[in-house]
């Protein structure tokens, strides 16, 4: 199973490879709404971890971290923000030239209207340091993490607040300049909506769905916005969102499992979309997992699954990026892409299956400009915490060290044969 494939992957010259990661989950030191919930929340989440994971086939192995209270506190993580050059060297030695990042609204204006001056010129070094290794990057304004300040005046509850949002893009943008051209306004707006104000799992903790309606729809408006004032700057830049993509589909040919799955598919995709897509350059696509429906219910196959339980289809992005294209006629790029498998024995296998895939989507006209795998290092996985293993390196919290997992080491010596570096 974790042998090399043996086929040629071809791939346009220009196409982008990478990896990405978001400032909150790697950075380490920050201090925002989510290190705020973190340390009222850390003693909750631990204790309830017992009855919400057991069920997973990862449990025995990560149990005693899972149940420990520093798990949901990031701390200094990977120290990302210190060490970037460490983490840059192991994009070149997987021959990628690409890499998707996000710079953290709370550094760069800690107080309403005071910009901080050593925030903007770290990620301007941070740029340069990527430009000068011939690594394009992408930058995400809103990846979940939010000023204290901004939450307190009602966060994107308030369509009022929308006008902080893009201050802040311009401001930053405007900073950065000629050394970013790919931007991500807003990554995954219906999780987020979902994650804080429908099912009350990250901050504000929030179940309402009114706030929920509200907040998705603030979101489509500050990105539209902030879309307008960017390419106001330049129209070099181009403007997308980061769209988390799951592809449902019917486990039998009954007419109830068959109208269900488009409803579901509608509702995880178009309606969101439809939000955006006007004010999209290209379509960021997240793929993580796929969605059986039986009847009306998700009834996923168990056989294969990662850490954190979600079924693993990689070869499946195909029909996600055929469906996205025949309904929106966009270049597209994947964003995020990847699995959390701490033994890393699945990993080789889920790249295998997702380049197989895409490539199959780009020979039906699928217009593919590029793809980055989540994530580069280990990362603090929002509510799970620390636990969770998604980089193709290892990081070891105690130490700092880095270490390229083999499915890493395999992946970019896959990648100097397309590129032909």
């Amino acid at each position: 199973m974790n042998q090399p494939d043996k086929r040629p992957f071809t791939f346009p010259k220009h196409f982008l490879w990478g990896a990405a990661t978001a400032a909150h989950q790697v950075e380490g030191g920050n201090h925002n709404q989510w290190t705020v919930w973190e340390l009222e929340n850390a003693k909750v989440r631990a204790a309830q971890s017992e009855y919400q994971i057991e069920d997973y086939d990862s449990w025995s192995r990560v149990k005693d971290q899972a149940k420990n209270p520093s798990n949901y506190v990031s701390e200094a993580l990977a120290d990302h923000y210190n060490r970037y050059e460490e983490d840059f060297d192991l994009l070149g030695k997987m021959h990628m030239n690409a890499y998707r990042f996000s710079v953290e609204w709370a550094r760069i204006e800690p107080q309403e209207g005071a910009w901080s001056p050593a925030a903007i010129q770290h990620y301007k070094d941070y740029l340069h340091s990527l430009r000068g290794r011939g690594i394009e990057p992408m930058v995400t304004l809103f990846h979940f993490s939010l000023p204290v300040w901004f939450m307190e005046k009602g966060g994107f509850e308030k369509r009022a607040n929308v006008k902080y949002f893009v201050r802040f893009a311009e401001k930053i943008i405007s900073e950065l300049g000629v050394n970013v051209k790919y931007i991500i306004t807003i990554n995954e707006p219906e999780v987020y909506a979902m994650e804080s104000y429908y099912y009350g799992n990250w901050p504000p903790a929030t179940r309402s769905k009114y706030k929920f309606w509200r907040v998705m729809n603030n979101m489509a408006l500050a990105h539209r916005q902030a879309a307008k004032a960017i390419h106001g700057m330049n129209r070099r830049y181009k403007v997308s969102i980061a769209k988390n993509s799951n592809f449902f589909y019917a486990g039998d040919n009954a007419w109830l499992s068959r109208a269900s799955a488009a409803v579901y598919q509608y509702f995880q995709d178009d309606y969101v979309i439809k939000k955006y897509i006007k004010h999209c350059d290209f379509l960021g696509v997240n793929y993580y997992q796929s969605q059986r429906i039986y009847g009306y219910r998700i009834h996923n196959p168990t056989d294969k699954v990662s850490d954190v339980e979600w079924t693993l289809a990689p070869a499946d992005i195909q029909h996600v990026l055929e469906r996205l294209n025949n309904k929106y006629h966009k270049p597209m790029i994947v964003t995020e892409n990847g699995l959390a498998d701490n033994r890393d024995i699945n990993r080789q296998w889920w790249i295998t299956q997702t380049l197989i895939g895409m490539q199959k989507a780009m020979a039906g006209g699928v217009p593919l400009e590029g793809y980055l795998h989540w994530s580069l290092i280990d990362n603090f996985e929002w509510a799970y915490g620390k636990w969770p293993r998604f980089g193709l390196a290892e990081i070891s919290y105690e130490t700092g060290e880095r270490t390229l997992r083999p499915s890493a080491k395999w992946f970019g010596r896959i990648l100097k044969k397309i590129r032909g570096v």
